[in-house]
């Protein structure tokens, strides 16, 4: 065998998991947009309640016009897109990160799955309600439709995420008779939400394809997640379990700050005054930070759960 095609072997071998990643991503990636040409337009027989036409859409949000050759394109909340680009960009790159400096944890390497899915998320999410929602949402339409496959692609790899996050956490804090419970639970709960999302996104039923679903679905993974570093950081004062409970206190704070913040209308009034800053752009404000201290927090105490520490 020849030099180049051994190392070529041994690259192969060496980046074999990554491999393994992208090409399940790649596919799940490539199903959904398939199906998304197939039967997206069924989605455009929502519409928002009350009814909003193509030019009352940048009456209630800033909107820009950039004209590119004949085409005027509309991008919507500038400041608001920028700040959740770069949220799904800094989240991809933290995943990627801990994904290629594992060391053979594979706690890391779930961790770094999970971000990757939240990064790319975060990206759907930003085309579809933010920066190019007019064009997606309005654009040649007698009324704005409420939701595009964009946002099904992020509810579904937020979803992933979380679910991914939850066999990270098994390995690095359950012992090894637990985990394929939990490989099992995550993986049938996201089985489970792609069918009902895809049904929801076919019938269509709003509900089915909702954001509040989707915090139902994530709910009790966060709880457990929270519950189980508590008991193990109050059996054993373990470093990576403290860490791990300011992870989720900080992301319940920041969930329930947006929530506050939406309950009580104060991106209206700051509208009123001729600022934008929306309950969305403090809740992706917050993940930025909050994607900084997971990143330093798991680089500094995330280990696997060996067998010699159930002794």
């Amino acid at each position: 065998m020849s030099t180049k095609k051994m190392i070529h072997k041994e690259w192969l071998l060496k980046h074999k998991i990554e491999l393994e990643v992208s090409l399940i991503i790649g596919i799940i990636s490539s199903f959904l947009v398939i199906w998304g040409f197939l039967f997206g337009y069924r989605l455009q027989a929502i519409l928002y309640s009350p009814l909003i036409t193509p030019e009352e859409w940048c009456n209630i949000q800033p909107c820009i016009s950039i004209n590119i050759l004949r085409y005027t394109l509309t991008i919507v909340k500038p400041s608001s897109s920028f700040i959740v680009y770069f949220l799904g960009f800094q989240t991809t790159i933290i995943g990627i990160y801990l994904l290629l400096s594992r060391n053979g944890q594979k706690s890391r390497l779930w961790w770094g799955i999970a971000l990757i899915l939240w990064g790319l998320g975060a990206i759907f999410a930003g085309t579809s309600y933010q920066a190019f929602s007019y064009e997606i949402k309005c654009a040649g339409k007698n009324f704005c439709i409420w939701t595009s496959w964009w946002e099904i692609m992020y509810l579904i790899f937020t979803v992933g995420s979380v679910e991914a996050m939850l066999i990270a956490q098994s390995y690095a804090c359950l012992p090894s008779k637990y985990r394929k419970i939990c490989w099992v639970y995550s993986f049938g709960v996201f089985l489970i939400y792609i069918v009902m999302i895809l049904i929801g996104a076919y019938l269509p039923f709003q509900f089915l394809i909702s954001f509040e679903l989707m915090i139902l679905f994530l709910t009790p993974n966060i709880i457990f997640f929270l519950g189980l570093n508590i008991f193990r950081y109050i059996k054993n004062k373990n470093p990576m379990d403290k860490g791990l409970i300011m992870i989720w206190i900080l992301l319940i704070i920041i969930i329930g700050v947006y929530f506050l913040y939406l309950i009580f209308g104060i991106t209206e009034i700051l509208w009123e005054l001729g600022i934008w800053f929306s309950e969305n752009d403090v809740l992706h404000i917050g993940l930025i930070i909050w994607m900084l201290y997971v990143l330093v927090a798991i680089r500094k105490y995330l280990i696997d759960l060996k067998k010699r520490s159930l002794k």
